[in-house]
């Protein structure tokens, strides 16, 4: 039998590759993430044992214990998902479960997903990319394990170009608009931060770089930065709010 980390894409069920709807119907094990979407969770076969090792605010599940596990299910001759939100490799730890496995000499696979990077600005009516606007994007986490925010050199971020985008940055927001202006970013740059992106529940709240430390935002939201997060190509455009400092 072989363990799974399958990509569980930005939320919406029919954005899962045919393959991870698959196996999820298959397993006899799901281990996921505290984002996994309850609609995604509901594609598994009745009786299968569900394990939630979300990293909860103030309760996180620590990695090693989540490597144990999947060594020791891995083990039992059982078929294991491993759920993860967006892509297993775009920070979601799955190089680290990789690596358990393979120093355990358990069988393992790897199902990409959509990764939120690019899949909820999507949703939101935003292109990453647009001719004539941004020839490019780099995705970053707004939170290091240590050292939050300030372990990433923004100021050399902000003389890259294109479109920035945050995953993980809600609550270190002040300190990257603070750096990423101090890097040369106008403070009237624009901003979208999009909360729940693809899942019924979504919204987007637009603003700019100098008023974001004071916007409202909630995680978790992908936050875009850049000229194409005043886009808005959706087929509601017009419904987002826009938030000024306060």
């Amino acid at each position: 039998m072989t363990v799974y980390l399958v990509g569980a894409g930005p939320g919406d069920p029919e954005l899962l590759t045919v393959r991870a709807a698959r196996l999820i119907a298959q397993a006899d094990v799901i281990v996921h993430d505290r984002l996994a979407d309850q609609a995604i969770l509901d594609l598994a076969r009745v009786g299968v044992e569900l394990i939630d090792v979300g990293k909860k605010p103030g309760r996180p599940t620590p990695q090693e214990m989540i490597n144990t596990l999947l060594v020791h299910l891995g083990s039992q001759g059982l078929n294991v998902v491993r759920l993860k939100g967006g892509d297993p490799y775009v920070f979601g730890r799955g190089g680290e479960e990789a690596q358990a496995l393979i120093d355990a000499d358990i069988a393992f696979d790897v199902v990409p997903g959509i990764s939120s990077a690019i899949g909820v600005p999507a949703a939101a009516g935003i292109p990453v990319t647009h001719r004539g606007v941004s020839v490019g994007f780099t995705v970053v986490t707004g939170h290091r394990e240590k050292g939050g925010a300030t372990g990433i050199d923004w100021e050399s971020l902000a003389k890259v170009g294109g479109t920035i985008v945050v995953l993980m940055g809600v609550s270190e927001r002040a300190v990257i608009a603070e750096r990423l202006m101090a890097g040369g970013l106008a403070a009237d740059t624009p901003v979208a931060a999009v909360r729940y992106g693809t899942r019924p529940e979504q919204n987007t709240l637009r603003t700019t770089l100098g008023e974001l430390a004071e916007a409202p935002l909630e995680s978790p939201s992908t936050i875009v930065i850049g000229a194409v997060a005043a886009f808005d190509f959706s087929p509601t455009a017009g419904t987002s709010v826009w938030a000024r400092g306060v």
